[in-house]
């Protein structure tokens, strides 16, 4: 999970901060504690080696707590609540963890100074953790109210509904660049200089006004129609938002403000930041250790590929993932050769394309190994939508436009559609598979991943990969 550079100063603050706390508590620690273990000064218990280490390693601690705590994910549009809840919670279980790993070894001279020592740790990391962060908040919360800093953002429409928008966002500091014609809109209540074209000039406009945000106002608000723009703004990989109220396809969509707009931010799933990073984290080591330990599999794999059939042990397509992007997805091959010569086709059952080996990998799903080299480098996840090529994607949206929703969450290597449904053999069935997505997609969890990946190890095991 990359850092943003504007959650620098966060970070350096929380690390003075953590730094300070830790040296201040123990000096706490000294007079009730170390006094009594023979020390015959501060300096004396400070230049001491698991104290002084401990003034090194405890800041980087606390730097993790707060990264897995998803703190830093959104350096910008904090509101005072939420940073106040933040800073509470992390530094309770910070302390919490600290307590039991270190503090318990010591020997005090009456149990009740551990109470003593648990709230003046507690205490002293909140008040000097959190007061810091506050004032960065409201220091950059300043500068965009003041207009210093601004965000460009581009508004697709030009009803009342896009003007009085325009106003809220303004007022909130930010830059509204301008607006763009949809469609045949009727209702055109702006300026003829604020209009910078139409959607089909985007790309142009985009660069051109350097726009960091869309927002989506248009005056027709049926689903179908509002889909339909939605669905062509993931190729600018920029966060896109609607109003709240828009429609009911959003009614399991967070609703994230801007200091207080109430606007849905469609780029965003059910998951928290916390839940993202521990995820990101949690793929990474596991992709490694796959890599590295199942490694002589690969390689007798490989060697049972090349034997069977002439051509390339790894298969790479490209595969649309994470908000639009394109990747090369990888597989062991378990195709002759030139099998999709005459255009891409899906596979189907007694496939004659698919040789003796690959059709026993595909059913072990032992073709789809070489994709924890995607999961580690963020291609992908080990759990979400199976990531589709564009060809099959061009027909899927024609009659399930919703389809877009499930870029706003990196492709996995197993899937709910995958473990429940399993391979489709054409676009009807991708389209019935895209349900499972969906479900995934608006109940996505931590407990919810682990559920789908025990049920993805039974698959495995029972041989039902087809």
């Amino acid at each position: 999970m990359k850092i943003s550079k504007h959650a620098l100063p966060y970070i350096v603050s929380d690390f003075i901060s953590a730094s300070v706390v830790w040296f201040l508590f123990n000096s706490l620690r000294y007079q009730t504690v170390a006094v009594f273990e023979g020390f015959e000064s501060l300096m004396d218990y400070m230049t001491f080696f698991t104290v002084w280490s401990g003034q090194i390693l405890i800041p980087f601690f606390w730097l993790i707590i707060y990264y897995f705590s998803g703190y830093y994910n959104q350096p910008f549009g904090k509101s005072r609540i939420s940073e106040f809840v933040a800073t509470f919670f992390s530094s309770l279980i910070g302390v919490v963890l600290l307590f039991f790993l270190m503090i318990l070894n010591d020997l005090p001279p009456s149990f009740h100074v551990y109470y003593t020592m648990f709230i003046s740790l507690f205490g002293l990391n909140f008040f000097l953790t959190y007061i810091p962060r506050l004032c960065i908040t409201l220091y950059r919360r300043a500068k965009i109210r003041k207009r210093e800093w601004t965000l460009n953002i581009l508004i697709i429409g030009t009803g009342s509904r896009a003007k009085k928008i325009a106003e809220t966002l303004y007022n909130l500091g930010y830059n509204v660049a301008g607006f763009v014609k949809e469609g045949d809109e009727a209702d055109v209540c702006i300026n003829e200089s604020e209009l910078l074209g139409t959607r089909a000039e985007l790309t142009e406009l985009i660069s051109k006004y350097s726009i960091k945000e869309l927002v989506v106002a248009p005056e027709t608000y049926t689903e179908s129609y509002l889909l339909d723009i939605l669905y062509p703004l993931y190729q600018y990989k920029l966060p896109v938002k609607v109003l709240a109220d828009s429609v009911n396809v959003f009614s399991k969509v967070n609703i994230k403000t801007i200091y207080g707009a109430p606007l849905v931010d469609i780029n965003s799933n059910r998951f928290s930041y916390a839940e993202e990073n521990i995820k990101h984290f949690a793929d990474k080591v596991i992709a490694i250790l796959v890599l590295v330990i199942i490694s002589p599999l690969y390689l007798y794999i490989a060697y049972k590929v090349k034997r069977e059939s002439t051509g390339s042990v790894i298969y790479k397509q490209e595969r649309i993932g994470y908000m639009g992007k394109p990747f090369m997805m990888y597989k062991f091959r378990t195709m002759y050769e030139g099998a999709e010569k005459n255009g891409p086709l899906l596979s189907k059952e007694d496939d004659s394309r698919i040789t003796p080996f690959g059709s026993f990998m595909r059913k072990y799903r032992l073709d789809e190994l070489p994709q924890f080299w995607n999961v580690l480098k963020g291609d992908m996840s080990l759990v979400g939508p199976r990531p589709e090529r564009k060809y099959f994607i061009d027909q899927i949206v024609k009659q399930a436009p919703y389809y877009y929703l499930i870029h706003n969450v990196r492709p996995g290597i197993t899937s709910l559609g995958m473990v429940k449904y399993g391979y489709a053999r054409n676009v009807d069935e991708m389209i019935e598979r895209l349900a499972y997505d969906i479900l995934y997609y608006e109940n996505m969890s931590l407990l919810f991943d682990i559920t789908i990946l025990l049920y993805t190890i039974r698959t495995v095991v029972t041989g039902k990969g087809i």
